[in-house]
């Protein structure tokens, strides 16, 4: 199994959640960490907490523009090569199908689908050089149904099929993609939606906590650590991780 010490990683919606619990766990294990998105005073408060081993790049995976920006940040900070792609950025929407019109689907799928794809493709020629790995974030919305949360899942559901299409897809180039599915673990993604504010955030999460067999929510960290597993584990590839405490199992009480 290999080590994050010395790798290069690229984490996009890195400013935030998932994405700056990675970088900061892959950073203490001795990568060079590049994280991006949006808002770039998020980023460089992440950046200048972690230190020297962590670059940012503000710039939008839905973009071509913002997409070359982050990976020539992250060649440059990782002395040229590319060890590890993680595609983390997301949004969600909240509310009833009938809701939604054309724009705002198209918006979510560019965002959660379409954007990490086209990243992954442009990514794949310098990850062939390090024989490196890929990595996406699915969702428990793909085990349990939420209503209200139809777009969100189905780009979810998405992300987890392509994961093992580009496993297959890259596996003579020995690139490997994993992807890893989190429970309920606390984001800003739903004070972004506009679903809640941050005290209805946290009321939130402490309401789905029972929801989890092991009686909590998780924390980026954990999703970090399985992450670390799965983009060093050299004999592992399409590979479909829950990490949920159990959410996704359906336990029934009946």
């Amino acid at each position: 199994m290999r080590s994050l010490n010395g790798m290069s990683v690229l984490v996009t919606g890195g400013g935030s959640g998932i994405g700056e619990g990675c970088a900061r766990y892959f950073a203490a294990k001795g990568a060079r960490v590049t994280i991006s998105g949006r808002r770039e005073d998020a980023l460089k408060r992440v950046a200048s907490s972690i230190g020297a081993r962590c670059a940012f790049a503000a710039s939008d995976v839905t973009s071509g523009t913002g997409r070359a920006r982050m990976l020539e940040a992250a060649l440059s900070h990782g002395a040229g090569k590319l060890d590890v792609l993680i595609n983390n950025a997301g949004n969600i929407l909240h509310g009833d199908l009938e809701s939604f019109g054309a724009e705002a689907l198209e918006g979510i799928f560019s965002s959660n689908v379409i954007g990490p794809m086209l990243l992954t493709g442009q990514a794949l020629p310098h990850l062939e050089k390090t024989q490196g790995a890929v990595m996406f974030v699915g969702s428990v919305h793909t085990r349990c149904a939420f209503p209200g949360r139809a777009p969100y899942a189905a780009t979810k559901g998405a992300v987890q099929v392509l994961t093992r299409v580009l496993a297959g897809e890259f596996a003579p180039k020995r690139v490997r993609v994993n992807c890893v599915i989190p429970g309920a673990v606390p984001t800003e993604i739903n004070v972004r939606a506009g679903a809640f504010d941050e005290a209805g955030a946290r009321a939130f999460y402490a309401s789905v906590a029972s929801a989890h067999p092991l009686g909590r929510v998780g924390t980026s960290t954990e999703i970090a650590e399985a992450m670390e597993y799965l983009v060093c584990a050299e004999w592992t590839t399409g590979a479909i991780l829950d990490v949920d405490g159990g959410m996704g199992l359906g336990l029934s009480r009946i």
